[in-house]
């Protein structure tokens, strides 16, 4: 089945606007989780969107313009580290999710979400376990989430930049391990993951015995 074959089917069963919804940032210790929702046109040039995992920093941000030259639909929508620690990383990528859709200009009349679960709403929807390859919507929605994220985390840098998120964008690289080690947490880190709270875990038992 090529990447466009779900929109294509739910056009032809009359269904107008079709959004695909995928996030990024489930995985860094640092930053929030950024959702995008994309609306791509029946006549577009799909092909040209593929998983932002699979693309370059360079790539991501051409097609990032490119679909802002296309004027197509788009929203973002994003969780900060606080709502993560308080709800945890999977409840919080779908109100991201949620977010980017409301975001968008118009309502769709369904979403593609990447992934195995469905985005908190009303709207009929279909959930796809490697859906970047599989919709060409979702790819051009992983494309925008991630070129946000990054750019957020490149905004981060300049106010925490003992931390390099200019380079991790907040993922546990052994750089960032390092460095988290040596300064302790900042305000936008997940104390609730493990690569933190072990961390803080490991400090105050090593402050109790001195």
């Amino acid at each position: 089945m090529h990447s466009f074959s779900y929109e294509r089917e739910l056009a032809g069963k009359g269904v107008r606007f079709v959004a695909g919804v995928d996030e990024a940032g489930r995985g860094p210790l640092a930053g929030p989780v950024v959702a995008a929702s994309v609306i791509l046109p029946m006549d577009c040039d799909y092909r040209q969107f593929q998983d932002s995992k699979k693309l370059t920093a360079l790539k991501r941000e051409k097609l990032y313009a490119i679909l802002l030259s296309m004027d197509v639909p788009m929203g973002v929508g994003m969780a900060t580290a606080v709502e993560i620690e308080e709800i945890n990383i999977l409840q919080a990528s779908l109100l991201a999710m949620k977010r980017a859709v409301f975001d968008l200009p118009c309502m769709p009349d369904y979403l593609l979400v990447d992934g195995k679960f469905s985005v908190p709403l009303t709207i009929p929807q279909q959930a796809l376990v490697k859906g970047e390859s599989k919709s060409a919507s979702i790819a051009a929605a992983s494309i925008v989430a991630k070129v946000t994220r990054d750019r957020i985390m490149m905004k981060y840098h300049e106010q925490f930049p003992q931390y390099h998120f200019d380079r991790h964008k907040g993922y546990p690289t052994k750089d960032h391990k390092r460095l988290l080690e040596r300064f302790g947490p900042c305000e936008i880190h997940r104390k609730t993951f493990s690569g933190v709270w072990q961390l803080l875990a490991a400090v105050k038992k090593e402050n109790n015995d001195s």
